[in-house]
């Protein structure tokens, strides 16, 4: 294995082939091997792409050695290269370098890895065979062959039918079908989604070779192709959301969280009464999901999409249909904006370059909605307000010193998105954004996740509200509105966080009525009695079902006396994370009892005591469960107790002797993760690995967490609202 040789010397290991051959999926499973990773000190992936840009990739890098989302500000491109230096210097190292279009980018990210003379390794994946041939002269250059016949049709029949038999009439058209895919496994698994979301009959697999056929016969490109015919055959209330996917950068991973508000604001989704907005776009998302169109790159604990991409050759197909129908545009320079635009993302910096776009009134009313991918200086974006009919408003990448006042104006937002330096003051005025249904604002960076967001009065007068997302905000009690002022109910909000030292009345409560997602932080002033904040009231949030929950004293690393508090939680929530609560593992009932949990977070001493010992009937659908930071020493559990857990993750828990025998009998268990335990622990994970294997469970994992900062762990925590 050339990764693992005995060649001390930096060795670059090229991998070449056209696109949708697999070359990312062949580096991506060669990095997550588990021998590859304890075979090396550090592993980083980063993505060049044809859009280079230096800075975005130097971030990337320090992001994925850190294995934290750590803002690098506006450090320079030289401050950036030392860092990355300095954490590789002297370690052995593996590094992915994804999708490398020419020589000079190549030449750039070679120079930041330095040849410490242990064994490290890179692996570069291009398309340009130039690229290939000069990345190394001590490896050679790893082509990816295309799929013959046999396993493109068997990739497509377990794609389409499962383990079911295919049908012989259908086999052969089958097979005709492949034939244009020239061993592609990209094209093959886009068919392959297409049969397998249409109807099984032989009249419309013969429709599908016939009109394929003709479809590729009038383009130069038979991967555009190919993509197009399955366009066509997209329902049409799908294809708005494909083409959305188009305006993110390449590689980009965006959160299913975003994305589905991204899609509501754009009114992509077509209205059904018997369900939420919310709701039917997370049927769009699996149904370009399941038609192989959207990928999932990470799946939640549990088993919800958590973060998606789409693939280079569908977002150059994306970019060219949105072009063709004046849908969106990734332009980098203003005055190349078309005249019947829509969608505008923003990849490159602004500077000097606003006075060349000559707005017109036409063209003004045109544009809904502005996406920022890279930071810009907020003197360069005022050009929004000329937006008249603007929708959305995506610009976390820019850091604010203050609330843009001048967007108030512009009334027809329903999406916000914004990123701060300081403190901030809402102004009322914020209360004329009627149609405002996401309002999601960002600290901008480690420092200033301490700093609260101050939210208006009038904020109980935006009644169309949906979601309001913050890492630290002050949300005013609505006394006014209780005494009969004229301000009305945020009735269509289904997310708030995270907002501190919030009074949950009965009163507020039916002013928020369809809460499903609620992040809460509470810091003890020693003074305010925990009763008055009404945590009993939680029962009453009927539609809740992610409640994360953070208490905090004056020095919250000290812990003395147990939280006094009375929790009351709704019988709908299916996940839930506690921190700092500190009370004992005997009164545990109140979460173990709660029959839809599907994830449990206990954080920073959230239960305390030497002993848990879990009662039969406890977590009967729970999946994920996290233990942080506690005091806990022997734990007492068997099969029965947890029948359904997945994952369990244990980190800092310096007291905890061993993981009981019994969880190791839980036949759903998959992976056990590990940070800062006992040697006994690992010992017993071990233990309960090789049990597992001997039973034929050989995917079944024990691994570590990575350890970082308690400082960065903390505001990875807090950013995880968004």
């Amino acid at each position: 294995m050339r990764l693992a040789s005995p060649l001390s010397e930096l060795v670059v290991i090229p991998i070449f082939g056209m696109g949708g051959l697999g070359k990312t999926t062949l580096a991506k499973l060669t990095y997550n091997d588990s021998l590859i990773a304890n075979h090396f000190d550090v592993r980083a992936w980063v993505v060049v792409s044809q859009e280079y840009r230096e800075q975005e990739v130097l971030k990337g890098l320090l992001n994925s050695l850190r294995g934290l989302n750590h803002e690098s500000g506006e450090e320079s491109i030289e401050k950036l290269a030392g860092n990355v230096l300095k954490i590789l210097n002297d370690k052995r190292y593996l590094i992915v370098i994804d999708d490398v279009w020419d020589i000079e980018q190549l030449n750039k990210v070679k120079s930041l890895f330095p040849d410490n003379n242990n064994g490290s390794r890179i692996i570069l994946t291009t398309r340009i065979y130039e690229v290939a041939r000069l990345a190394s002269h001590r490896s050679p250059t790893y082509r990816i062959a295309n799929l013959n016949v046999d396993e493109s049709w068997n990739l497509l029949h377990e794609m389409v039918f499962g383990e079911e038999r295919c049908p012989p009439e259908l086999k052969k058209i089958g097979k005709m079908i492949l034939m244009g895919c020239r061993g592609l496994p990209l094209l093959v698994v886009l068919i392959g989604g297409l049969l397998y979301k249409s109807e099984r009959t032989l009249h419309y697999w013969n429709y599908v070779a016939r009109n394929m056929r003709s479809e590729i016969a009038g383009t130069d490109y038979a991967i555009l192709g190919y993509i197009s015919f399955i366009y066509n055959q997209l329902p049409h209330h799908l294809r708005a959301c494909f083409l959305y996917m188009g305006i993110l950068p390449e590689d980009y991973e965006i959160r299913r969280s975003k994305l589905i508000k991204l899609w509501v604001a754009n009114r992509f989704i077509k209205p059904d009464r018997s369900k939420s907005l919310e709701e039917v776009a997370e049927e769009y998302l699996k149904d370009l999901v399941d038609r192989n169109l959207i990928l999932v790159r990470e799946w939640s604990y549990s088993g919800e999409i958590k973060t998606c991409s789409i693939h280079d050759s569908l977002r150059e197909f994306c970019l060219m249909k949105a072009e063709e129908e004046k849908f969106n545009s990734d332009v980098e320079y203003l005055p190349e904006f078309h005249d019947n635009l829509r969608q505008v993302s923003i990849l490159t910096d602004l500077k000097n370059k606003i006075p060349r776009f000559a707005l017109t009134r036409d063209r003004d009313l045109r544009v809904r909605a502005v996406t920022f991918f890279i930071h810009n200086s907020p003197n360069d974006v005022h050009f929004i307000t000329n937006f008249r009919l603007l929708r959305v408003l995506d610009a976390l990448s820019i850091r604010f010193q203050e609330f843009p006042v001048e967007i108030v104006e512009l009334v027809t937002l329903r999406y916000i998105a914004l990123t701060y330096w300081m403190k901030h003051r809402f102004p009322a005025s914020i209360a004329k954004l009627c149609n405002l249904e996401a309002l999601i604002v960002n600290p901008g960076k480690f420092g200033s996740i301490f700093n609260t967001s101050f939210l208006p009065p009038e904020i109980w007068k935006m009644s169309r509200l949906r979601h309001l997302l913050f890492v630290r905000s002050y949300l005013p009690y609505p006394t006014h509105a209780l005494k009969g002022g004229t301000f009305v109910s945020l009735e269509n909000l289904r997310t708030l966080g995270n907002v501190i030292n919030f009074r949950w009345t009965k009163e507020v409560l039916k002013m928020m009525p369809n809460l499903k997602k609620l992040v809460i932080s509470y810091e003890h002033d020693g003074r305010t009695e925990w009763s008055s904040y009404c945590f009993d009231n939680f029962v009453h949030l009927h539609q809740l079902e992610v409640l994360k929950c953070f208490f905090f004293a004056k020095c919250y690393i000290k812990y003395h006396d147990p939280l006094l508090v009375n929790f009351a939680f709704p019988q709908k929530l299916k996940r839930l994370t506690l921190s700092g609560y500190r009370i004992s593992w005997k009164n545990m009932t109140v979460v173990s009892s709660l029959s839809n949990l599907e994830v449990l977070k206990l954080k920073f001493h959230a239960f305390e005591g030497p002993v848990w010992e879990l009662k039969d009937g406890e977590f009967r659908r729970l999946k994920f469960l996290l233990i942080h930071m506690t005091d806990l020493e022997q734990w007492e559990v068997d099969k029965a107790h947890l029948p359904s857990l997945q994952r369990l993750s244990l980190r800092y828990c310096y007291n905890l002797v061993e993981i009981p025998s019994g969880i190791g009998k839980i036949p759903t268990l998959e992976e056990i993760e590990l940070c800062e335990c006992k040697t006994s622990v690992v010992t017993s994970a071990q233990v309960i690995k090789e049990e597992k294997e001997s039973l034929g469970n050989n995917g079944f994992k024990v691994r570590p967490f990575p350890i970082g900062l308690s400082l960065y762990t903390f505001s990875s925590m807090l950013k995880k609202i968004f």
